[in-house]
């Protein structure tokens, strides 16, 4: 019933091995690996490639040498997210010694036994045809328990409006996602060998959570200790309650995780993603996304060994040339579009909500996480030249959380309940802008150094001192943690300058006088 044990042989390396020893050869391993990613034989590869099977199973054996050409058909065939050419490139450079070939990583062989469930690899497929989404998700389970399995817990959540959660609650209330809608199929085994029944768990507007039974027509087959399967599920969500982004959550021991984005070449995608975990903020994913063309379809891959439990990954995404009403001309109807509170809602004039430290560190983590999607977003739509940042209160979230992005590129400043507790006494007027006010620009003064006391998610209290331009980002989004506004601070008389009048958009602030 596609069932069988797991010897220790095939957790050598992470990956299944072959029956001739191809785990010696870093592209034959890959090539075995992502041909049992997508249930194939070798005899059903060879066909997809316009190859010969007797040259695949010399590939996968080692005794034969893969060209580039087969290497590039089969990374095209077998959608490995980059995986094969790169498994190709590190392989020729090894032979000819240009650079040492890195250690395979080691797989869950040591997680056999540990009584538990382990994803040996856990593969998404998200299809946009231009009206819906649909998410094909492949996973190869080990028992490593002592107890039969049957059944497995999956969840299906989705939020049109990230930056917008009353929005996006109205609107999953007046248009619930439908069962009918998902059209959910499930299947066991290589190449969907048997179907799998299901029941719903959870059911609410925006999020389901569903038992996918080691059961169907044929009867039941659950899944012994020591024993390894894939399952195999696929739903549709149509494209006005599907957000522009996809997560994965790592809620078991996994060694692979890959993604893979299909989308119209038309619409001019662009894809970027943010790595969350129980020990550090979001930040950029660590290895690069892989972008590809395939006929008519841009296809964006991603993957990485060893995500460790927890951890999540969000990949998001903008069409550029969507056909859709022009983008508003107004700055602050911009900032509008992409989520952050406007000037006039009553949450930026109050002060906002502490965080009870380490008890609501979750929390924190998760606020921390869609500040950081929220500024990929904004600065996808706005260059700019003097850093950026973003309190929780403008994308419509009361907790005292703050984001600050320096000028450059460096690591992004995380402030959970920030207070000043110390200013120098110099200071200088600059121009601020504010994206809650993105039209204007006020020219306020503020101190040249500040002391900040902050807190981390254990609840320590630490006090971190900001000088010239990073101090001026950081004592605006804390004044927004307390409900003041940039132009509060205007001296009596003066008033915001329109943004057209501005002529230092893109520029850093300048400092020469303090030289």
């Amino acid at each position: 019933m596609g069932s069988r044990p797991l010897t220790v042989r095939e957790w050598e390396d992470g990956v299944p091995a072959s029956d001739d020893g191809a785990k010696d050869d870093g592209f034959a391993v890959e090539l075995a690996r992502w041909r049992d990613v997508r249930g194939l034989s070798r005899t059903a590869l060879a066909k997809q490639m316009g190859y010969d099977r007797s040259y695949v199973s010399k590939i996968e054996s080692g005794s034969e040498r893969a060209s580039k050409e087969f290497a590039a058909q089969a990374e095209t065939v077998l959608r490995a997210g980059g995986a094969l050419r790169t498994a190709f490139r590190e392989q020729e450079a090894a032979r000819t010694g240009s650079r040492p070939r890195p250690m395979t990583v080691a797989g869950p062989a040591d997680q056999i036994g540990a009584g538990t469930l382990v994803v040996d690899h856990d593969d998404a497929t998200l299809h946009y045809d231009g009206g819906a989404y649909r998410l094909t998700h492949r996973r190869r389970l080990v028992n490593g328990g002592r107890e039969p399995i049957a059944r497995y817990l999956i969840r299906i959540s989705v939020d049109r409006y990230p930056g917008d959660p009353e929005r996006s609650n109205q609107l999953y209330a007046d248009n619930p996602l439908s069962w009918s809608e998902l059209d959910l199929h499930a299947w066991h085994g290589d190449s969907r060998n048997e179907s799998m029944t299901w029941s719903a768990h959870h059911d609410r507007d925006a999020f389901k959570e569903v038992w996918l039974h080691f059961a169907g027509p044929s009867g039941h087959f659950p899944l012994y200790p020591g024993e390894s399967t894939w399952i195999e599920y696929e739903y549709t969500v149509r494209d006005e309650h599907w957000g522009h982004w996809f997560q994965r959550a790592v809620r078991l021991p996994t060694t692979r995780l890959s993604v893979r984005l299909e989308f119209p070449a038309e619409l001019s995608p662009a894809v970027w993603g943010l790595h969350t975990s129980m020990t550090a903020d979001a930040m950029p994913l660590p290895t690069a996304i892989d972008r590809s063309a395939e006929e008519d379809r841009a296809v964006f891959a991603w993957s990485c060994e060893n995500p460790p439990l927890h951890a999540r990954y969000r990949l998001e995404w903008d069409f550029r040339a969507r056909r859709e009403p022009p983008r508003p001309v107004q700055p602050s109807e911009a900032m509008a579009a992409l989520g952050v509170v406007q000037d006039g809602d009553p949450l930026l004039r109050r002060v906002a909500r502490r965080l009870d430290l380490p008890s609501e560190a979750e929390d924190a983590r998760r606020v921390v996480a869609e500040l950081q999607s929220a500024c990929e977003r904004i600065a996808q739509a706005h260059p700019f030249g003097k850093g950026m940042g973003l309190a929780a209160p403008q994308i419509g979230v009361d907790r005292a959380v703050a984001l600050v992005r320096p000028l450059g590129g460096g690591e992004a400043i995380t402030l959970l309940n920030p207070v000043i507790v110390e200013a120098g006494s110099d200071s200088d007027e600059q121009y601020e802008g504010c994206l809650s006010f993105f039209d204007v620009r006020c020219r306020v003064p503020r101190p040249l150094t500040i002391h900040v006391e902050h807190e981390d998610v254990t609840g320590y209290k630490h006090i971190t001192v900001f000088e010239r331009g990073l101090a001026r980002l950081v004592a605006h989004e804390v004044d927004h943690l307390h409900g003041v506004l940039c132009r509060d601070h205007l001296p009596p008389g003066r008033e915001p300058i329109p943004v057209e009048q501005y002529r230092g958009t893109g520029t850093a602030w300048n400092y020469a006088d303090q030289e």
